[in-house]
């Protein structure tokens, strides 16, 4: 039994007249006839009772036609999805994020593929951070990352926010009143950042900007995310180096003030591993260049 032959069968059972059934598909009529002796011969039973003036469905080819619609149609559906995702129209892309940034970044991005690619599963994997991302990405374990640079050997990268660091403090701290605080002025402060073994991009800047103001942070406690490490701040647990996205995470006693003098900025990129066939996540990184588009400055 092939799947043209039970096509054939249908279109005969559709239009009980030959011809006109060889019409509909396209052929002539003796091949037709010919697919439907093989798949009496197969079965062994009539399908049909023919005289010069009419073709009838037997008894066994009215059991025959639901289940052969429905093969059909399983059958067409298979091919649907293997297209789609041969196309990158459907299919899986695992997406790594962590902090405010990405918080900012992400909506639209998802929103976007959403709208354009329905058969596309985003599977968004929060708390994972830029290094553990990179790792990741590496092990083929996750498609794309929002990540910080520099990015290992075998990454592929392109920058889609520039951030700057500010300070989150309670809204009761001396500097608080301060329209703008230097960095080397938070030698004496508990710091609350990101934990440690997690590849933090905004960490690795903190500690960065704390050594060139000559001193190391002290950290009086990690939080896994940007709402709990914000909520520590207001409650008076230590004040934190966040990004600016931060400033859109409305907790209250919490107050933003921007770092006086030369900070870095944290260029945050997107990432996936080069050499990576996904149809999908090609689709998606097309929607990416639209959506999220690389600042001016880093445009190469």
């Amino acid at each position: 039994m092939e799947l043209r032959h039970l096509t054939g069968f249908v279109a005969v059972a559709e239009e009980l007249h030959f011809g006109r059934a060889a019409e509909r598909l396209h052929i002539a009529q003796s091949p037709l006839s010919q697919q439907i002796r093989l798949l009496e011969r197969d079965l062994g039973a009539a399908l049909f009772d023919r005289t010069t003036r009419s073709v009838r469905l037997t008894a066994a080819g009215q059991a025959l036609l639901e289940p052969a619609r429905s093969l059909l149609a399983d059958a067409a559906a298979v091919r649907r999805t293997v297209q789609s995702v041969s196309l990158g129209e459907a299919g899986r892309v695992t997406v790594g994020y962590a902090g405010a940034s990405s918080y900012a970044a992400l909506p639209p991005l998802a929103r976007a593929v959403t709208s354009e690619y329905p058969g596309i599963e985003l599977s968004l994997q929060g708390q994972v951070y830029s290094g553990e991302a990179l790792g990741r990405i590496t092990d083929g374990t996750l498609d794309l990352g929002f990540v910080s640079l520099p990015v290992r050997r075998g990454i592929v990268s392109r920058v889609v926010r520039v951030e700057r660091l500010v300070l989150a403090l309670p809204d009761t701290h001396p500097l608080a009143a301060r329209e703008a605080v230097d960095v080397a002025a938070l030698a004496r402060e508990r710091f609350v950042t990101f934990p440690a073994a997690r590849g933090s991009a905004v960490r690795d800047a903190l500690v960065h900007a704390c050594h060139a103001a000559g001193f190391s942070p002290r950290v009086a406690q990690e939080a896994p995310d940007s709402y709990n490490l914000l909520a520590l701040v207001g409650a008076g647990v230590g004040v934190a180096l966040v990004v600016e996205s931060a400033r859109n995470i409305r907790l209250e006693h919490v107050v933003f003030r921007p770092l006086a003098g030369e900070v870095a900025p944290l260029p945050i990129a997107l990432a996936w591993r080069a050499g990576n066939e996904s149809a999908a996540l090609h689709n998606v990184l097309k929607v990416a260049e639209r959506v999220l588009p690389t600042p001016g400055e880093y445009e190469p």
